[in-house]
């Protein structure tokens, strides 16, 4: 039996009410994403909703240069999923917002997209860092997108 899934390829928007400030932020991470997502869908569709939406959910890749993250859902239960992280407003008391970048029902396309998005994300970050870009940022970003190249189901 083949299990079908819902990819999405979300950016995470850090502290979108406020100006950036140095000092204040958070490393967004696998396990802080997930957290965040797994208790706004405890909050907003219960108990029942939460294990249904556990089977195949998972946070498969995060960037922490470029806030971009892959989440893995059952096809039943994408929308539910997706509904809740559109509610996440926070990660470990920090202001965030999700924004949808692409949405696939198989995993080739997802690398596709992200490989996309996170090349266009870092030449942004490239830009607005300036000078001060390091060759350990460069090879840092080089590895995550070596992480997503060989992402598996």
């Amino acid at each position: 039996m083949v299990f079908k899934n819902r990819y999405m390829v979300m950016e995470v928007f850090m502290n979108p009410n406020r100006d950036q400030v140095s000092g204040d932020s958070i490393i967004i991470t696998q396990f802080n994403i997930s957290n965040a997502i797994k208790d706004s869908i405890l909050v907003n569709f219960g108990e029942c909703g939460l294990a249904s939406s556990l089977g195949s959910f998972q946070v498969k890749y995060v960037n922490p240069i470029t806030n971009v993250c892959i989440i893995r859902a059952s096809r039943e239960e994408y929308e539910k999923v997706w509904a809740s992280i559109t509610m996440v407003r926070s990660i470990g008391n920090y202001p965030v917002l999700f924004n949808l970048l692409d949405l696939s029902g198989n995993l080739k396309a997802t690398k596709t997209a992200a490989l996309k998005c996170e090349e266009a994300k870092f030449q942004q970050y490239k830009l607005m860092v300036g000078d001060r870009l390091l060759a350990e940022d460069t090879h840092r970003m080089n590895n995550y997108i070596a992480k997503i190249e060989v992402l598996e189901h």
